[in-house]
């Protein structure tokens, strides 16, 4: 790998923020907090006499956290339920109170509609709108580009990766971490033998549960190799 390559790597891992746990210990599937960010910016583009700003996410409480069923993406979160903390600006038209409670439930609704386990919701006001001024704020960041399509290679990462493009929902392939499907050796806890582990990168349709999408990834993906390895999924966007 390039410098150039390595340093724009590295990049790409970094705008994705965390990446946190979609349903729970047994499921094996993450979302870029990227992803989630800019979805929740989307859904509260209709709300009207505010505007949502930085959101982040991260483990309520890390000592109710559970292991994974299966190996995680370097530096994912592991599973357990998640406090988000959301900026936003409102107007005076309506009490304090009665705006950020609904904010509060439109957030909670759209996190949980992804398949995210939030425990608690943390807005601070970060500033008072004038009239109508209500526009969403803009942030940087885009969502990661397809995969290079075509083979890569390695048969299995492209069977892997077939498989997981016959699922409905999987918009396509992404490869922010390294290739969008890539195969590995891994030595289990108890096993005499290594098993190897698929980690799967992709991006759900907006018009699909992403976890429900990541559990039949997971599920064709360990039909498609012959041996059925472990199988981890990161949705870096939801389109």
């Amino acid at each position: 790998m390039t410098a150039e390559r390595w340093t724009r790597t590295v990049r790409e891992q970094l705008r994705l923020g965390r990446l946190l746990p979609l349903g729970g210990a047994r499921d094996g599937a993450w979302i870029s907090e990227e992803a989630v960010g800019m979805m929740l910016r989307r859904t509260a583009e209709g709300m009207r006499d505010v505007r949502l700003g930085r959101v982040r996410i991260e483990l309520a409480d890390p000592q109710d956290a559970q292991e994974s069923a299966v190996p995680a993406p370097p530096s994912a979160l592991p599973p357990g339920p998640l406090l988000m903390t959301a900026e936003c600006a409102v107007t005076a038209s309506e009490p304090l109170p009665t705006t950020a409670e609904r904010l509060r439930t439109v957030l909670v609704a759209a996190a949980e509609g992804l398949g995210l386990v939030v425990a608690e919701v943390d807005l601070r006001v970060t500033d008072l709108l004038d009239g109508d001024e209500a526009e969403p704020e803009t942030l940087p960041g885009r969502p990661p580009e397809p995969a290079p399509a075509g083979l890569s290679g390695d048969a299995d990462s492209d069977l892997a990766a077939a498989a997981a493009l016959t699922v409905a929902g999987v918009a396509h392939l992404t490869g922010t971490l390294g290739r969008s499907a890539h195969v590995e050796q891994r030595q289990q806890q108890g096993a005499a033998l290594p098993r190897r582990h698929v980690r799967l990168e992709l991006a759900v349709s907006a018009d699909h549960r992403a976890l429900d999408v990541a559990r039949e990834v997971r599920l064709r993906v360990g039909q498609a190799l012959p041996d059925h390895p472990t199988v981890a999924v990161l949705v870096t966007a939801v389109r």
